[in-house]
């Protein structure tokens, strides 16, 4: 069993995030399954033959001169468009909580000492805390998210004095750790929202006793290990379908002319089949990101190590 309330240093936290899998990884992808199997396959279908159709008419207008194919098929699709954008909109909210929020639920009940998760009891998670979720949705959505999008907006226009690079090194990482930690403290504690944004970002660069070294690099640290790992797995998927693609236009071309839609025919739906599948890679892997995560919360919650630690000793007595 896996001690979670815990100070871990850098390469604990990579360590134990595939040790977590290594010890409850069936339990839990079975469950992760369950509940996101339909949303995950909604979504692939969607990035498949939803997109597939709309750049293909995009790409296949100005292919053959038609400056405005594009606006024509808008108007006329106009209200199919709008319903079929609302219905990808409300799925791709609900693959976002689940993805987020499954892990939180799963990593809790583990903490507090479950051997395995029930599907029935991460759903009744999800049940008794509608509520906190909306709320948590319309914070992340109003406040979290447009800062978000300023401090990066920011750092992509610092990209010209190169300094924006080392920027944006900084904030991704720490803008995802910052999201999760306040997910996970969110639902692990009965703080409000701004109680748990508050602790989320200090907790970032301070324990809460405030004697101890800054954790703040050891976060960032494991963060971006995390990142380049999901990257240069999913890189695979993302790179096959650019070469099927240049080499159907090459293929293709009759008489070397290279106006061909490569979007159009088979040919298409091979190269955002595969698409499909990097989306379906990168979500699984993702949670390894959101168990890293976990892990790291569960070291700054410091007023709950010398609990745990009493607790565990006061167990190994009666047992004995």
């Amino acid at each position: 069993m896996m001690q979670f309330y815990k100070k871990r240093e850098f390469g604990a936290f990579i360590s134990d995030s595939f040790n977590f899998f290594k010890l409850y990884g069936k339990n839990y992808f079975k469950n992760y399954i369950l509940i996101n199997g339909l949303l995950l396959i909604l979504t692939i279908a969607v990035v498949i033959f939803g997109f597939r159709e709309i750049i293909g008419q995009l790409v296949g207008g100005n292919l053959n001169g038609e400056s405005y194919y594009f606006e024509k098929y808008f108007s006329d699709n106009a209200g199919m468009l709008t319903i079929v954008g609302i219905l990808i909109f409300v799925l791709f909210v609900l693959l976002g909580i689940v993805n987020y929020l499954y892990p939180v639920f799963y990593m809790k009940r583990i903490a507090e000492g479950a051997q395995k998760v029930k599907t029935d009891e991460i759903l009744s998670d999800f049940k008794t805390n509608a509520g906190r979720i909306f709320k948590m949705c319309l914070g992340m959505l109003l406040i979290v998210l447009p800062v978000t999008m300023i401090v990066l907006g920011f750092s992509y226009l610092l990209l010209l004095i190169v300094i924006g690079f080392f920027l944006i090194l900084l904030v991704y990482p720490t803008a995802f750790n910052v999201s999760a930690f306040l997910m996970y403290d969110y639902f692990n504690t009965k703080r409000g929202f701004f109680e748990s944004l508050s602790y989320s970002i200090r907790s970032q660069f301070s324990y809460p006793n405030g004697n101890e070294k800054s954790p703040y690099w050891k976060y960032w640290g494991a963060s971006i290990i995390m990142f380049i790992i999901m990257y240069m797995i999913t890189s695979v998927f993302t790179f096959v379908p650019i070469i099927f693609m240049y080499g159907s236009i090459l293929t293709s071309a009759p008489d070397g002319n290279f106006e061909a839609n490569p979007f159009t025919g088979a040919m298409g739906i091979i190269l955002f089949l595969f698409y499909g599948v990097s989306i379906l890679a990168s979500l699984i892997l993702s949670n390894l990101m959101y168990i890293n995560a976990g892990l790291m919360y569960y070291d700054s919650r410091t007023d709950l190590h010398t609990k745990i630690e009493l607790e565990e000793i006061e167990t190994i007595g009666i047992n004995e």
